[in-house]
């Protein structure tokens, strides 16, 4: 993705010190574009807390590299395994709901555990952690390719006319290494002469569709209309929305996924006006331990202040301003869960599937 004509990805090694990883600060976005250095494993863990960056596959990725930091730190130590420990203990319990998170760190304990000096282990852990985000990358590159169908059939059956898409939250390239999930398919589609408008849902509490995905299409000039997230359900009643398509931090391997909070009223809007819902989602987010999403999904509750707060620039400073009264609760779940039913399909990096074990095992059969 180009950022003022710049290519970035959100991850990636500092250009003269391999020690040090940088990431794009996405708390300051879109008023202000801030690179953030990070040089130990509790910098990781602090910047996936406190949602530095965010998005499924982007945390796995930024997981992987605190791996490799804490190699680097270990090394310091009397005891190397025991800081390893502890330090994969700190980044499992960093977010619970995205699985990349987990998948990224047993993928770089798996690597370390193999080799037989300290050196080596350290070696094959930033050489892992490139790999993992060089993957999803790819991955997401695919899903938009496999996506960008879905999108040009409907501009065949419109006869040319503009493609309109609704998304919620950000599950664009700021979330992933480069490309996105949920927005690849639509970048595809624009760089090859397409006509799409998306429908960008604010995402409250965080606003990551007014703040994020806003920002991102408009960087890559895709023609977008932020709206609330309210509205989503008039727009299909009106034929407004074509398409929704959706990202994902945990999908089980029946189908059911889990998505930022307020995704489940969007899947039932479409299904109710009789619209494609579409999640896309690179494997590395498919949970094949589990098979019941609202049992078994853990659901991340995030500080009150989130939902009681809002952040924005007003004088060319970024401020958060109080919403509610200062005594009122509030309660913040950070996601919830789509029953499969309410899924069209999967979009993933080897193909389209139904949201069922069965075709998802179609396309995935070592998973069986």
């Amino acid at each position: 993705m180009n950022v003022n004509g710049q290519h970035f990805r959100t991850i990636w090694h500092h250009p003269s010190n391999t020690r040090v990883v940088q990431i794009i600060d996405q708390r300051h976005l879109p008023h202000e574009f801030v690179i953030e250095d990070l040089s130990t494993v509790e910098d990781v863990i602090r910047a996936i807390k406190e949602m530095h960056v965010r998005g499924a596959g982007l945390i796995g990725a930024t997981a992987a590299y605190g791996i490799y930091l804490a190699t680097l730190q270990a090394a310091k130590t009397s005891s190397f395994d025991h800081f390893m420990e502890k330090a994969q203990m700190e980044l499992l319990q960093s977010r619970p709901t995205a699985v990349n998170l987990e998948w990224a760190i047993q993928q770089q304990m798996e690597v370390i555990a193999m080799q037989n000096t300290i050196s080596n282990k350290i070696t094959a852990a930033q050489k892992k952690a490139s790999e993992i985000a060089d993957q999803d990358a790819r991955h997401c590159q695919a899903i938009g390719e496999h996506g960008r169908q879905l999108i040009e059939e409907i501009s065949r059956q419109k006869k040319g006319d503009s493609v309109n898409i609704l998304t919620h939250c950000n599950a664009g390239w700021l979330a992933f290494v480069d490309y996105g999930s949920a927005l690849a398919p639509v970048y595809a589609a624009h760089d090859r002469g397409i006509k799409v408008h998306v429908w960008v849902d604010e995402t409250r509490p965080r606003n990551q569709g007014a703040r994020l995905t806003a920002w991102e299409l408009g960087q890559h000039q895709v023609p977008h209309t932020v709206i609330a997230d309210n509205t989503g359900g008039h727009l299909m009643q009106h034929a407004l929305v074509d398409l929704v398509i959706v990202g994902s931090d945990r999908t089980t391997r029946k189908g059911d996924v889990a998505n930022k909070i307020g995704t489940y009223l969007k899947a039932l809007a479409a299904s109710d006006n009789g619209i494609p819902f579409y999640v896309a989602l690179p494997s590395s987010s498919i949970d094949w331990s589990i098979e019941n999403g609202i049992m078994e999904i853990p659901i991340e509750q995030r500080e009150a202040e989130e939902v009681k707060f809002i952040q924005g620039s007003f004088d060319g400073k970024i401020i958060e301003v109080l919403l509610t009264p200062a005594s009122s609760h509030a309660t913040n779940f950070a996601f919830d869960v789509t029953p499969a039913r309410l899924v069209s399909g999967l979009i993933t990096e080897r193909g389209i599937c139904q949201a069922n074990e069965k075709d998802i095992m179609r396309l995935f059969p070592e998973k069986a």
